[in-house]
């Protein structure tokens, strides 16, 4: 007998279909496979919507994994095509977007924990090294977060100018710098150590506080278990 997460959608009856529960329950009551279905919206001769909405389930891990895919991960599913692929991976960005929207809402960043938590959602989905610049205005508020490089896991940190563009624009008087380490160990390299002296000078050059730099990471490849490096707490910025 099959189990639920296997049944087609030809097998179920006409008012257990995806749609017909959306119309009559709301999306609360829809399952994770079953919302992806409703993205998804036709299948194929070989593979039914619920059987794509399966496959990527299974391939992300978890709907939450979906947040890490673009628009080639969606495409090598079967019964995914580019354009389906382009869609899929549009509506994944604009669940990001809307989820950093917010957590940006009257948020103080007054240490380095409350910077973490806040990137952390983004930087588990990438596998590649990527930077931010915070803007904050006089009292940590949060102005605007930017991403200002993204590159391979190996990548260095943008240039200064690259770093204070946003900050300028924005009229922040004070900023923190954030990047990660998609080894999940935020343990500071030399070269991120060169870096960060080399933006605290620029700041004090341009009269911007810079509050900190901050290695994100997992906790469980951190050596103290918080899941970032401070370089503030560390007293390496003064």
């Amino acid at each position: 007998m099959k189990g639920p997460s296997l049944t087609t959608i030809h097998e179920l009856p006409f008012e257990e279909r995806p749609q017909e529960r959306l119309e009559r329950l709301g999306a609360a009551a829809l399952s994770d496979r079953e919302l992806l279905a409703m993205l998804i919206r036709s299948g194929t001769a070989r593979f039914d919507v619920l059987s794509i909405a399966d496959q990527l389930i299974r391939s992300a891990g978890s709907l939450a994994g979906l947040l890490r895919w673009d628009s080639s991960d969606f495409l090598a599913v079967q019964g995914i095509g580019k354009i389906k692929a382009l869609q899929l991976s549009t509506q994944v960005e604009i669940a990001k977007r809307m989820m950093r929207g917010q957590r940006i809402a009257e948020l103080i960043l007054d240490e380095p924990r409350k910077v973490w938590e806040y990137l952390y959602p983004e930087t588990r989905s990438d596998s590649v090294e990527k930077v931010w610049v915070l803007c904050l205005d006089r009292k940590n508020k949060l102005i605007r977060a930017e991403t200002v490089t993204s590159g391979t896991a190996s990548g260095s940190l943008a240039h200064p100018r690259e770093i204070f563009r946003p900050v300028v624009r924005h009229g922040a008087t004070a900023l923190i710098l954030a990047h990660n380490h998609p080894s999940g160990d935020p343990s500071p390299s030399p070269a991120d150590l060169r870096v960060t002296r080399r933006i605290c000078q620029a700041a004090k050059t341009m009269g911007i506080e810079m509050h900190d730099h901050i290695i994100l990471g997992e906790p469980e490849h951190c050596p103290n278990r918080n899941g970032y490096y401070s370089f503030s707490d560390a007293g390496l910025i003064t």
